[in-house]
């Protein structure tokens, strides 16, 4: 079935690409991005890991700490109320991003990883029963395959995968086939971490819910590269980590549609995800404040809050259409290095180039690489099966974002081919 994602066309296009995104300005904007590694000009390819922050988002974290510090939702004093305007701020800044319909649906955890969970102990654990079955993809990350793993091992499920071609792209004639009146839950990615393929997700979730099936987007890779409307796509829950797309790291997002998070028991207990205790029992707290027990990473949340803000001022929009451009200038420069081979050739990606080269484990690829100040990710990108699907045991990943520029790719290029040079 067709994606309703962009396709990547393979032109050079325009060095500020079709939006007229000027990367090298919004390079500056980033302190880490002008200082040298190994006395060279850092050249940072891994954004799929992590991507660096701009300097908004550095002085939203200071400003907390050195102008409000305090706990939220508890003092009446001064700096406890700005404190918690803050950090609502915030989750309204979530909710406006992802075009969520409540503010309740919005519930701040960890990341990713936490947010699969949170919804494996709640939803799982009061919706899937023995034989019962939960669909995911070839193309998870690790944090979307093992939590279900586990869920399935305790209460006697199946877990299904949905297979990949060879161009990495989504078999969705498949996945039809595989959904029956024991699915429970469909889970995959939006984006693929380890190859950048744009699952179809438009119309995995209108599948699913034509059979009255549930749906999680794994949305890590995408929000930072693409328009996201959860309203629109209709999913049930969808996750995304801060430290992705320009905020800090130990923030993410769990979207839930309302109907969902009201049903659904809260994960742990403590402080605020309470409305009353006693030894008798206790009175839980709405939605989303029933699954945030415990002080929360306050300043993370305000981190992420400006991390938004800053993304939405670039208009994310125009870093599609950039990365798009620098994606397809990417691939057509990395397949003049003689033995390189691409992992993953979908036809609609997004800035992920994972690759391999002839005789060469991707270690020293990265190793090398690094001695010229390019920071590139090599290894299994915490996507084994990925890796056993195409029959390598690693592969090296270059991830761009919209501060990458073609003089990078260039870069990374010239540094490929020394060491081609140097193992041949």
């Amino acid at each position: 079935m067709p994606s309703t994602a962009p396709t990547v066309a393979l032109n050079s296009g325009s060095p500020k690409g079709q939006a007229g995104l000027d990367a090298a300005a919004l390079k500056r904007e980033f302190p880490i991005l002008s200082r040298t590694v190994n006395g060279r000009p850092l050249v940072y390819l891994d954004n799929a890991a992590t991507s660096q922050k701009p300097q908004a988002v550095i002085d939203a974290i200071t400003g907390y700490y050195t102008d409000i510090n305090a706990n939220i939702h508890r003092g009446v004093h001064w700096l406890s109320q700005q404190a918690t305007g803050q950090y609502e701020a915030a989750r309204e800044s979530a909710r406006r991003f992802i075009n969520a319909e409540f503010l309740e649906e919005i519930v701040f955890v960890r990341g990713t990883t936490e947010a699969i969970n949170l919804v494996a102990q709640t939803y799982g654990r009061t919706r899937i029963g023995k034989g019962d079955e939960i669909v995911i993809s070839h193309l998870e990350h690790h944090s979307n395959i093992v939590p279900w793993q586990i869920l399935c091992a305790e209460l006697g499920a199946t877990l299904r995968v949905v297979p990949i071609n060879d161009a990495g792209e989504f078999m969705f004639d498949e996945y039809v086939g595989f959904l029956n009146e024991r699915t429970r839950l469909v889970a995959t990615a939006h984006v693929s971490n380890a190859l950048g393929t744009i699952m179809p997700v438009r119309e995995i979730v209108a599948t699913a819910h034509a059979r009255g099936i549930p749906v999680l987007l794994d949305g890590a890779q995408a929000v930072p590269h693409m328009k996201v409307d959860v309203q629109s796509l209709d999913v049930d829950f969808y996750t995304f980590s801060g430290h992705k797309m320009f905020g800090p790291t130990g923030i993410g997002v769990l979207y839930g549609k309302s109907s969902w998070l009201n049903s659904l028991p809260p994960w742990q207990g403590g402080g605020d995800m309470i409305l009353s205790v006693s030894f008798d029992g206790t009175v839980y707290n709405k939605p989303p404040f029933k699954f945030e027990a415990g002080t929360p990473n306050i300043e993370g949340g305000i981190g992420l809050g400006a991390a938004i803000q800053w993304l939405e001022n670039v208009g994310i929009e125009r870093v599609t259409a950039y990365e798009e451009d620098l994606l397809a200038y990417g691939t057509a420069e990395l397949l003049k290095v003689p033995g390189l081979k691409l992992i993953g050739t979908a036809r609609h990606k997004a800035g992920v180039l994972s690759f391999t080269l002839e005789g060469i484990h991707p270690h020293d690829i990265g190793t090398i690489l690094d001695q010229a100040g390019i920071a590139i990710r090599t290894g299994h990108h915490c996507a084994q099966p990925v890796m056993d699907r195409f029959k390598v045991p690693a592969t090296a990943r270059a991830s761009l974002a919209l501060y990458n520029t073609r003089e990078d790719i260039d870069d990374l290029v010239h540094g490929l081919d020394q060491v081609v040079r140097m193992f041949r």
